[in-house]
């Protein structure tokens, strides 16, 4: 009987909306990234940077409705991020392969984001974009995920991959992993939920 339920659960979940944050430095190509997934008839010629934030629907391959929200990545807006952290059920963490001058400071946010109490305590998959594969100096997923010390993260379901924002390569396959992340993700994190409720009769 448990089985059916969890496909039951399965099959709500992916008729419901996601709700994915879309993190990442200015200029590491988060917009883009956004527009590309949009429908042809609704994508921009031209991207500007998002002052803020900015929110955004479109719908992946398997049809699942997804609200992106474009979180800006200027020092100055940095500190709005957390206010999203509570209801989002996955986060896209957009880098610029091409700026290794800055990978610090794309580590050290990561270490801030990863540390949130809105966060830590959930499973919250993570997308990693390596932006601007196409630029001769970018770095390989492999060498960036070293760079970032992705291996310690031991918590929440991470992914990352090579993608170029302009051609859309590789960006469906990364939006499909974080996609079926998610739905086990919330399936998880609904049954912890019953578990402290029960603990807490």
């Amino acid at each position: 009987m448990g089985m059916l339920h969890n496909l039951a659960d399965l099959i709500k979940i992916k008729k419901d909306k996601m709700t994915i944050l879309v993190l990442g430095l200015n200029n590491s190509g988060k917009s883009s990234i956004i527009n590309h997934f949009k429908k042809s008839s609704e994508q921009s010629s031209i991207v500007v940077p998002t002052v803020g934030f900015m929110v955004e629907q479109f719908y992946s391959m398997s049809g699942v409705s997804i609200k992106a929200i474009d979180m800006s990545g200027a020092t100055r807006y940095r500190n709005l991020w957390e206010h999203q952290f509570k209801n989002c059920h996955g986060i896209i963490y957009v880098i610029d392969s091409s700026d290794r001058m800055r990978f610090v400071v794309v580590k050290d946010e990561l270490d801030l984001v990863l540390k949130h109490p809105d966060l830590c305590n959930r499973i919250v998959p993570i997308l990693f974009y390596g932006n601007k594969s196409d630029m001769e100096d970018s770095l390989s997923s492999v060498k960036i995920a070293a760079a970032l010390r992705l291996e310690n993260i031991k918590e929440k379901p991470w992914h990352i991959c090579s993608t170029n924002a302009i051609s859309g390569e590789g960006l469906g396959e990364g939006v499909q992993w974080l996609i079926q992340q998610m739905r086990f993700a919330m399936l998880s994190n609904k049954d912890a939920s019953k578990s402290r409720s029960k603990h807490c009769k």
